[in-house]
């Protein structure tokens, strides 16, 4: 307890002393005096009948004393009922009164040595008779105090704490002389020496960790080639080059880190309407990664849409500078594309005619596109694509596996760059992320859903029984159990948003449907011919899975057999197949299965088929060398087991037609056939 101000008596006021101080009478109090009071006051303090003996004597002498001054209740309560009970005391006895005085600085000597020297410089008024409130903590500030006792850090020793920075200072050591061995690579990389410095890159890779070499060669090229000053062209290929070989040699998680960054910065720049040539710097590197191969067409045209749909001078010089790098090779990636994209600069520059004061830019852009589109390279100033192919060479001259053309590319749009963070890298093989998983989107959650929900229960029953254990599997079948026509079932099943292998499915399912039919169902095949015109991915999928069929011929019911026969040749027809899709039989190993099926295949291309479309389908297997043994087989089943079996089987009326589409065919299929002059 705080020490506390005394009302004034009659006589000299009293001042506090320090155990041993003198007495009343100017006489020392004994030490042993001051001892046994000590000893009491502890000793009923620390018995809980002391406690309530000293609390029922303090009670007592407020209740005698004539006049208690009122106060606020609190927590002082206590302290202001033990300064009367000693104001009491003072008064009829002033020896006893300094006697507990001096117990109670021998119970707290450390308080009287702190407020002693207060207490004696104030001089004692006679009007001074309030007493001051002893200032203890509350409750509330204890329990903060607590409580942030235990918010704070947790101690760490000081040996784990100095191994922790022992680590942390290692580690920086550790990257910063990996960036000055890199940076020493970077700074002499030349045509000449591109092999050695990409070998000793890639002992780098297997030495240290892939993310910091990653982040450090990202780094180290970013500063050397985004500049606000125009790089050279061989320089910027250069180092793409070296960025190109390593995405093929190590990993495509080089070339993928590299593009992510490029591609961000370059929109970063393009909102911040930088006036520096760093855009053409960053549009230069993604340039030479599509012409070496890291990534595919596809982040060009989207790149080039979003500057065609603001089509102002700075996005039409970025047009012209990326058209003038990778024009042509866009044309023979994807011509179709293209055409589209000149024709919305057309549009653009057409209602766009007034918003520029300078239309030579303009219309030299659109010279430019006209060029492309004619395939004529003279028409474009300063083209010259000798460089980029010099470099594709030693580019195959350094690449170790085989895979330095199409299936290393990284088949990414714009918005799934930007949107790494959010959605994740999906095109990085084994890629971590600690983001929502990307199946929990609500909007594709919401569309799958959209297309089960409105099924009926017998749908469900019905693909359960079709063996549809699959969520993809069971949205394909209801799309085809549920849509009008094979047009609206199309739209439907592309709008399901499927990628890579999940769209492997729908070709798998649509098989699978037509085989289990009763009677032929042409709702499928012209669903099939639909999707093989549409991508020649599925055209291939639609091939491996014939293929498979045919393979196991003797495992299929007769009914699924006939409505495989009808779709082939449906698919045949149609060219949506080639006639090459039955190289998979070998002639000289054909069982009673494999014979039926071809009897019926071809005998349902030559009598449903004019003239025409017969001369057409086996001449486009006529002019290939490699299909020389698929052409002799036909010719030789074509006369020896369809005629006889025709003219064995069938009337002389259909006989005599059959006869005359089989020589129509096979002077189709001699018709370009290389023939050896004596």
């Amino acid at each position: 307890m705080a020490p506390t101000r005394r009302k004034r008596q009659s006589g000299p006021s009293p001042r506090w002393r320090r155990p041993g101080a003198e007495g009343p009478a100017g006489e020392r109090l004994p030490q042993s005096f001051l001892r046994d009071g000590l000893g009491y006051v502890l000793g009923a303090l620390g018995t809980r009948a002391g406690l309530s003996q000293l609390c029922e004597s303090s009670d007592e002498e407020e209740q005698q004393e004539p006049g208690p001054r009122e106060r606020p209740p609190g927590k002082e309560e206590v302290a202001e009922d033990e300064e009367d009970a000693e104001d009491e005391e003072d008064g009829e006895d002033e020896e006893d009164g300094e006697d507990e005085e001096a117990q109670e600085d021998a119970s707290h000597p450390s308080e009287a040595d702190d407020v002693e020297g207060h207490w004696d410089s104030e001089s004692s008024s006679p009007e001074d008779d309030e007493v001051p409130e002893a200032s203890e903590p509350s409750s509330e500030e204890e329990e903060e105090a607590e409580s942030d006792n235990h918010d704070a850090t947790k101690y760490v020793p000081p040996q784990i704490r100095k191994a922790q920075e022992t680590l942390d200072d290692k580690k920086r050591e550790e990257l910063g002389r990996l960036k000055k061995m890199v940076n020493g690579l970077i700074n002499r990389l030349s045509e000449p020496n591109l092999s050695s410095i990409s070998g000793q890159m890639e002992e780098l890779y297997m030495a240290n960790s892939r993310k910091d070499m990653n982040d450090t060669l990202t780094d180290i090229l970013m500063n050397a080639c985004v500049t606000a000053v125009a790089m050279p062209a061989r320089l910027m290929m250069e180092h793409v080059l070296l960025v190109s070989i390593l995405h093929h040699n190590v990993g495509i998680e080089v070339g993928a880190h590299f593009l992510e960054a490029v591609v961000k910065k370059f929109d970063e720049l393009c909102k911040s309407d930088a006036e520096g040539k760093e855009c053409e710097n960053l549009l230069a590197l993604i340039a030479h990664l599509y012409n070496f191969h890291v990534v595919h067409c596809l982040l060009i045209f989207d790149i080039l849409k979003k500057l065609v749909s603001t089509f102002t001078e700075k996005e039409i010089e970025l047009i012209l500078f990326l058209l003038k790098n990778v024009g042509f090779s866009l044309r023979k990636d994807d011509a179709l594309a293209l055409k589209e994209l000149i024709t919305e600069a057309q549009r653009k520059a057409s209602t766009a005619e007034k918003k520029f004061q300078d239309q030579t830019r303009v219309r030299f852009m659109l010279e430019t596109m006209l060029a492309l589109r004619n395939n004529d390279m003279r028409k474009i100033p300063g083209y010259d694509p000798e460089p980029v192919e010099r470099l594709r060479k030693l580019q195959r001259a350094l690449v170790h596996s085989s895979g330095s053309g199409k299936d290393t590319q990284l088949r990414v749009s714009l918005e799934s760059l930007l949107s790494a963070d959010q959605v994740g890298r999906w095109w990085i093989v084994g890629s971590s992320w600690s983001g929502a998983p990307m199946i929990s989107d609500t909007k594709s959650q919401a569309q799958q859903k959209l297309h089960v929900g409105k099924v009926s229960s017998k749908i469900m029953e019905l693909a359960r029984k079709m063996r549809m254990n699959t969520d993809i599997r069971r949205s394909i079948f209801c799309v085809l159990m549920t849509s009008e026509d094979f047009m609206d079932a199309f739209e439907k099943l592309l709008k399901l948003g499927l990628k890579d292998q999940q769209e492997r499915e729908i070709v798998h399912v649509i098989l699978y449907c037509c085989l289990q039919e009763k009677t032929f169902n042409p709702f499928y095949a012209f669903l099939a011919n639909k999707f093989c015109g549409y991508e020649r991915r599925f055209q291939v999928t639609f091939q491996f899975s014939i293929w498979d069929k045919i393979k196991g011929l003797e495992n299929l019911s007769a009914a699924a057999i006939f409505n495989l026969v009808s779709l082939l040749a449906h698919l045949i027809r149609t060219k949506s197949l080639p006639l090459s899709v039955l190289k998979v039989i070998e002639f000289s190993e054909l069982d009673k299965p494999k014979v039926r099926f071809l009897r019926q295949v071809l005998s349902t291309l030559l009598t449903k088929a004019d003239e025409e479309e017969i001369t057409d389908i086996f001449m486009r297997i006529s002019d290939n060398p490699k299909l020389g043994v698929l052409r002799e087989g036909l010719k030789l089943f074509l006369t020896h087991f369809l005629l006889k079996h025709a003219q064995a089987q069938k009337s002389a009326e259909e006989a005599s037609l059959l006869k005359e589409r089989v020589e129509l065919a096979t002077k189709a299929l001699e018709s370009k056939e290389p023939k050896l002059k004596l």
